[in-house]
């Protein structure tokens, strides 16, 4: 493909819910400096966007109830948006949004992400007021700054990493590119499907558990960098794969739960790859970061390195 190439720069990560209860956010520091260092100009995380979830809640009986979205209703008793409108009208805003926003711009599409079921990028706007100008005015009314003062010490990574990063290199938002469209699995017995994917990850055997003692070990440590560059070493991530999705796919059912199960894997793992093509469609050349739990990395790097006009970025050699 002729012209540039977009650098494609896949995180896998923890999912900082489960990390012991005294984390410290300043215990991301380090990654986030070799993060800033990437320069990305887009940044994706393992979250349902307003649209997919607006999208699951018309169709529940097809697609499944929405699963990790953010609740809107706070806005649109703020501004009178719904769902929809509230998303084009984001996507108006940042057709034009200037190089310096004034305080004023920023808390009003804070407003409009937070009607659009992105509390995230609203966080993003946040962080970027200064601290005299975090405060309710005509369009960011007291209930809607209530949602995002409490942010900061919220233990997910797309706030800890994404929301701060982004802050951090003055971008207007993130992109959330999760999809469960394809993995609400049709079965007759959901116990029984449940009870079979149990009984095959139970199989995972002695270098599984060594490999999660070293991840726990390595959450309790004050700088997470050493357990982030351990999580993204592709030795590590073929042993989590295999735990992961390899016992699945060795699993015997009369049934076949176990390989419908991967296929719905497969098919939420290619949708958010192709969600986060559609973030640099009209960029050739972006610098993208990609930030997903590490069980998705080895799939993100294999199909998002087959598209046209994209380089895979070796994350351990930003790590460093």
């Amino acid at each position: 493909m002729a012209g540039p190439r977009a650098q494609v720069l896949v995180l896998g990560t923890v999912h900082l819910r489960f990390m012991p209860d005294d984390f410290n956010p300043a215990s991301l520091n380090s990654l986030l400096d070799r993060l800033a260092a990437f320069k990305p100009q887009i940044i994706t995380i393992e979250q349902e966007s307003g649209l997919a979830c607006d999208l699951m809640a018309r169709h529940p009986d097809k697609l499944g109830s929405p699963y990790n979205c953010d609740p809107t209703d706070k806005a649109k008793a703020a501004n009178g948006l719904d769902l929809p409108t509230a998303i084009a009208r984001v996507d108006q805003t940042l057709k034009t949004w200037p190089a310096q926003p004034t305080a004023a711009q920023r808390r009003q599409l804070a407003a409009l992400y937070l009607a659009a079921g992105n509390h995230v990028s609203a966080y993003v706007q946040w962080l970027q007021l200064p601290d005299a100008e975090r405060r309710a005015d005509e369009h960011l009314n007291a209930a809607l700054v209530d949602i995002l003062r409490p942010l900061a010490a919220r233990k997910e990574e797309s706030f800890q990493v994404a929301a701060r990063l982004a802050a951090r290199l003055g971008l207007p938002g993130v992109v959330a590119i999760d999809d469960h469209t394809g993995d609400n699995i049709d079965v007759a017995d959901g116990k029984a499907y449940a009870g079979s994917l149990k009984a095959a990850w139970a199989q995972r055997g002695p270098q599984w558990t060594a490999w999660e003692k070293q991840v726990q070990a390595l959450k309790k440590e004050p700088d997470l960098l050493p357990l982030y560059r351990y999580i993204n070493d592709p030795q590590q991530l073929r042993l989590d794969a295999d735990a992961n999705v390899g016992m699945q796919l060795r699993a015997r059912s009369p049934e076949g739960y176990s390989q419908m199960w991967a296929a719905g894997w497969e098919i939420r793992n290619l949708r958010m790859i192709a969600n986060i093509r559609e973030a640099f469609r009209e960029r050739p050349g972006a610098r993208v970061l990609a930030i997903v739990g590490e069980s998705h990395k080895p799939w993100f790097d294999t199909w998002l390195g087959q598209l046209a006009g994209v380089d895979i970025v070796d994350t351990i050699g930003v790590l460093k």
